[in-house]
């Protein structure tokens, strides 16, 4: 098994903070894509993962392979 410090993840992202948060929205949509394969045809199996999602997509943020965009939060108004 590989080892994936935030440290790496922070290389692409600026820092570990933000590279932990987009690789766990990234391992979210990689369930969700999952999911919808599965109940689309149930005849396909889910396949033996060698790693867990959460694994893949914080090798891939450290790899710089995953994109992401930060979007301004907007503020509510009272």
């Amino acid at each position: 098994m590989r080892v994936v410090t935030p440290g790496q993840a922070a290389r692409h992202t600026g820092s570990k903070y933000l590279g932990v948060l987009v690789a766990a929205k990234y391992a979210r949509n990689l369930n969700e894509l999952r999911r919808n394969e599965l109940m689309e045809d149930p005849t396909v199996t889910g396949g033996e993962l060698k790693e867990k999602l959460t694994t893949i997509a914080i090798e891939e943020v450290a790899a710089g392979k995953a994109k992401y965009r930060l979007t301004e939060r907007r503020r509510p108004e009272y």
